[in-house]
């Protein structure tokens, strides 16, 4: 019955809290501001881009050789360009060069021409060549390397290489490689951990403002301090909710504009099976935004400035950061000391069993981590509870039970 009342209590002061966040012109802001934070990376990035640009249209990598050999070593650099993908870095364009006096003075030379930037320059016999490069032009020496290779193998067949035509076909290994499913580990552990950091630090505000407006008096007065938690918990968490829903939803319709190609390579490959994954993945980021947003409720109780919030969440966002790089380290390693840690501590057990659920085909390993994550967060709640009626509202709380047994 006291259950029924508490959940009850906590509900009610959850839907307040959601409707006063959500009916407002600021939470717009909030709901947009990925495409905010996205613009501003954006320019920064075209801005580097263009940077990078105008650098590699300059850059060159130079051959020099005579005249005979010039356009079958051009012919060859086209062949082995195909090879390249659009998202591969391929050398910069090639530029050759007549022999002109000594080689080596010449190759030198090629380096501080305006004309061009040369990245590595090509001289002498192709049996023995000899390639300068500069700095970052040790991939590029080597792709001068295979292409002097080439060209000779052209020369002794009489300019004609021989024009193999392949067969290719796809194929996917069953239930998923290794390597993909540690990719998807990594997903699940950084999608968890960005989507709690961005969303659970919210709390902190709403707490701190309402303990400087005296409303939290009144409704500590009204019902129990750990209703008040728990609704105000709650109230965020369906503002979270709703911001996941509605960026999910964009994502997943962005998703399946990408070409075929591109949405195998980001596909997530989960050794659970991919219904139980997600199943899981949602169960995981509510443990931990439970977690984290206990702890941060504590954070806001016992702020009264937003200076001191500033200066109590910043070793919380600390701890976030160590326990990514826990959760990472364990997923790196299945079975490990490390994973075995990582998935026990309380803080990071939400981040490393979202990854497991990726490496790891067993499911009861979940149910024991879920079960031992709600203990968790029961007591950061009802510590909280206790913290904030100690330190802010100056009463005691009850005697434990055993000094009132010993009374």
């Amino acid at each position: 019955m006291n259950l029924a009342r508490t959940l009850r209590q906590a509900l009610t002061i959850a839907r307040r809290d959601f409707i006063a966040t959500v009916f407002t012109p600021i939470f717009l802001l909030f709901l947009f501001a990925p495409v905010i934070m996205g613009s501003f990376g954006a320019v920064g990035g075209l801005g580097a881009a263009s940077v990078a640009d105008g650098r590699g249209d300059k850059a060159r990598i130079v051959a020099i050789v005579p005249d005979r050999e010039a356009a079958t070593i051009a012919r060859a650099d086209t062949r082995l360009r195909d090879v390249f993908r659009r998202d591969e870095e391929a050398p910069p364009g090639l530029t050759t060069l007549r022999p002109a006096g000594d080689p080596a003075t010449q190759a030198r030379a090629a380096f501080a021409t305006r004309e061009y930037e040369a990245t590595a320059v090509l001289f002498g016999p192709l049996d023995a060549p000899q390639v300068l490069y500069g700095p970052r032009g040790k991939r590029a020496a080597d792709y001068l390397a295979l292409l002097a290779a080439e060209t000779l193998a052209a020369d002794r067949l009489n300019g004609d290489m021989p024009q193999v035509t392949a067969v290719k076909t796809a194929m996917e290994r069953p239930g998923g490689s290794a390597g993909n499913r540690r990719q998807s580990a990594s997903f699940a552990v950084f999608g968890v951990f960005l989507l709690n950091l961005f969303l659970a630090s919210q709390v902190v505000g709403t707490m701190a403002e309402e303990r400087n407006n005296k409303v939290i008096e009144v409704l500590a007065a009204a019902v129990p301090l750990e209703s008040v938690f728990l609704g105000k918990l709650l109230g965020m968490f369906g503002v979270a909710i709703l911001f996941v829903c509605f960026w999910g939803t964009i994502i997943a319709k962005l998703g399946s504009l990408l070409p075929p190609e591109v949405a195998s390579a980001l596909a997530i490959q989960a050794a659970v099976g991919m219904p139980a994954f997600v199943a899981l993945f949602v169960i995981y980021f509510t443990m931990a935004y439970l977690l984290l947003g206990s702890a941060f409720l504590v954070v806001g109780a016992q702020a009264s400035t937003p200076r001191e919030i500033q200066m109590l969440a910043l070793p919380i966002s600390v701890l976030q950061m160590g326990m990514l790089a826990l959760s990472l380290a364990g997923t790196a390693r299945p079975g490990s000391w490390v994973a075995t840690l990582a998935e026990m501590f309380p803080l990071s057990s939400p981040f490393a069993m979202a990854g497991r659920a990726a490496t790891s085909a067993e499911l009861w390993p979940h149910i024991a981590a879920i079960a031992w994550q709600l203990l968790w967060v029961s007591i950061f709640i009802t510590l909280g509870a206790r913290l904030f009626r100690r330190g802010v509202l100056q009463s005691g709380s009850a005697k434990p039970f055993w000094k009132r047994a010993r009374g």
